[in-house]
């Protein structure tokens, strides 16, 4: 694998501008690119996204990574990380920290590490990943996902309109991929899709019905909250009922809905 100081020399000279030229846009001295390129020191990891979009490739590129092997490592980076969120949330941000120093500006890692920021209430960090993300990524389903972890940090911050300008990146999309495979893919595709769906839609459904209730409460609607209440319990409840599907889950759904069911009991108490 080619050292990164070589890699950034290269194009460096393919682009035909000099160190002093190349250490302005980044804002550095020339003295710290000619010890990139030298081997003496590493760029900043922050740096990476910029570099390599100065140069016009990707950071996989950049670091001439096979692309396929690459994104394997990523996903087994990702698997080691959900091992351990549940159980040990400091041992899995140290998963997806260490993995960045292996892949810096790997965009997925990246927003796994935007979710861990957002769930400890790092906003400003949460927005600073999330918009270098936006703005590089080829993936959609990347792209948009940032887009939704940024709305849910500006809302954090009590900045409403930029919460609401970040939602208008997102497309209001009213099929999903799982859900055209599940009807049309056919065998274990058909099958994997749809269990995975069922997952996510029933995940939806109880928020959908617990942001509902809420609100109905605010209002003053307390027979129509307390339904919405109830029926998100019975939804969890009745998945109590369903088997864990090994090859694709972790664990159950209703195992998965514990908090949710937590806060169903509190607000039908009060």
């Amino acid at each position: 694998m080619i050292k990164l100081g070589e890699k950034i020399r290269s194009l460096r000279k393919e682009k035909n501008i000099s160190q002093e030229v190349f250490a302005e846009h980044l804002g550095v001295s020339f003295q710290a690119v000619s010890k990139w390129e030298n081997g003496n020191t590493m760029p900043d990891v922050t740096m990476i996204p910029a570099i390599a979009s100065f140069f016009g490739v990707s950071t996989d590129e950049l670091f001439d990574f096979n692309v396929y092997e690459t994104e394997k490592a990523v996903e087994a980076i990702v698997d080691e990380y959900s091992k351990h969120w549940n159980s040990d949330k400091l041992r899995a941000e140290q998963v997806i920290r260490e993995g960045l120093k292996k892949y810096p500006g790997n965009d997925t890692l990246l927003e796994v590490l935007a979710d861990i920021c957002s769930v400890q209430g790092k906003y400003d960090e949460v927005i600073r990943l999330t918009k270098g993300i936006v703005e590089r990524t080829k993936y959609d389903d990347l792209r948009f996902d940032a887009y939704r972890n940024m709305a849910e940090a500006y809302k954090a911050k009590g900045e409403y309109q930029a919460a609401k300008d970040a939602i208008e990146h997102i497309p209001e999309i009213y099929f999903t991929k799982l859900e055209v495979a599940a009807h049309l893919l056919e065998g274990e595709e058909m099958y994997k899709a749809a269990q995975i769906q069922k997952n996510l839609s029933a995940d939806s459904l109880i928020d959908m019905l617990i942001i509902s209730g809420k609100y109905l409460k605010e209002q003053g609607e307390t027979e129509k909250a307390a339904s919405q209440f109830k029926i998100a319990g019975d939804v969890m409840e009745a998945f109590s009922r369903d088997f864990l599907e090994t090859k694709y889950f972790k664990a159950t759904l209703y195992e998965c809905f514990a908090e949710q069911r937590k806060e169903v009991a509190t607000l039908l108490s009060e």
